[in-house]
């Protein structure tokens, strides 16, 4: 079994596209996925699976989704270790207040074209990495105010995205690592 984290894009938000968590669990452990955990209700989700192929176990959450709630959801799949790396290669860290780190988390790789387009941006109050996994956002006046937001983001780059916060992110690394704990 491998342990994988999904990220839902844009469910419970603003009262579109609601999902409970313990009914999409409930979802989820019918079609297979073991061990299933949620975190908050914005579509954080920790399981484990002997499916290896990240586009099949996307594609398998998507139909899920689309199939028990009526609607459509981007899923961006990332193993523990993925995570990790982005965390651990975060720039703003030791510089920034942790409130204001943000990780806009691509699906997939944009064309060279676009990411060199998109590096050349620049916003007040607002600094960004990019990488072909994550768009490090740094916030100084706080996500809410953000120009570079998780919809400029995917129109400059023309990939689906999803954004969470340092919090999220460290959380669902916690919760990978006790999916992954061998159970006696």
């Amino acid at each position: 079994m491998n342990t994988y984290i999904a990220f839902l894009r844009g469910i419970n938000v603003s009262g579109q596209k609601k999902i409970k968590m313990a009914d999409l669990k409930q979802s989820l452990l019918k079609v297979g996925l073991k061990n299933v955990q949620t975190y908050i209700q914005s579509g954080n989700i920790v399981f484990d699976t002997a499916v290896e192929d990240i586009e099949e176990i996307g594609g398998l959450i998507e139909k899920v989704i689309h199939d028990d709630f009526e609607f459509d959801v981007p899923v961006t799949i990332k193993t523990s270790q993925e995570i990790r790396e982005i965390l651990n290669t975060n720039p703003f860290y030791g510089n920034a207040d942790p409130k204001g780190l943000y990780f806009a988390l691509l699906v997939t790789p944009p064309s060279q074209d676009l990411a060199a387009s998109f590096q050349q941006l620049e916003f007040e109050h607002e600094d960004f990495q990019y990488t072909d996994a994550c768009v490090y956002l740094h916030c100084k006046k706080g996500a809410g105010r953000a120009k570079l937001n998780n919809n400029l983001i995917e129109n400059k780059l023309k990939v689906t995205a999803t954004t969470r916060n340092l919090n999220t992110m460290r959380k669902m690394v916690e919760l990978a690592a006790i999916n992954s704990t061998p159970k006696s």
